[in-house]
């Protein structure tokens, strides 16, 4: 703290003996020894609060520098949720224009136009006209459950997630 030697501490004390006398000099030793004892805790405390607060900056720069990332992340993960709802509502509409476009010609969708006919009939004669005829078909063809989609009609419903974005 201070730059003093030991041979400058001995001249203090000899010039306090001097001008304090024996009596009053242990008393006057024992002042100075508390007032430097309360002094060395005041600056222990200081140094400490200083450190406290550049730890709390420190962890304040911490906590900003994640939220940032968390909140890049965000976006990141938010536009890639709508890049695949985006694509997942194209191919939907694709495939609503190509059912739309199948009926407008005449044609019977596909999963329903691979189906065989009911056993025992006679294909060219009952042949279904409709579309409503085509999905009637289907379910007295196939068994319960195996179809998967056949009782779709042309239009393709809403995959579930995606109506809600």
């Amino acid at each position: 703290m201070f730059d003093i030697g030991f041979s400058e501490i001995v001249l203090i004390a000899v010039v306090a003996l001097v001008v304090l006398g024996p009596e009053r000099l242990p008393k006057a030793a024992r002042t100075l020894g508390h007032l430097f004892g309360r002094l060395q805790r005041y600056v222990n405390e200081v140094k400490a609060d200083i450190s406290r607060e550049m730890e709390l900056e420190e962890l304040r720069k911490l906590k900003t520098e994640m939220q940032g990332a968390a909140h890049e992340f965000e976006q990141t993960m938010t536009s890639a949720a709508n890049d695949v709802a985006t694509g997942v509502r194209n191919v939907e509409r694709e495939l609503n224009e190509a059912g739309a476009g199948a009926a407008a010609a005449g044609l019977p969708p596909a999963h329903v136009a691979s189906v065989p006919a009911a056993p025992g009939s006679d294909s060219s004669a009952d042949a279904p006209t409709s579309t409503d005829e085509m999905i009637a078909a289907t379910k007295a063809a196939t068994p319960a459950g195996a179809a998967g989609g056949a009782t779709e009609s042309a239009r393709q419903a809403t995959l579930p997630g995606f109506d809600r974005i």
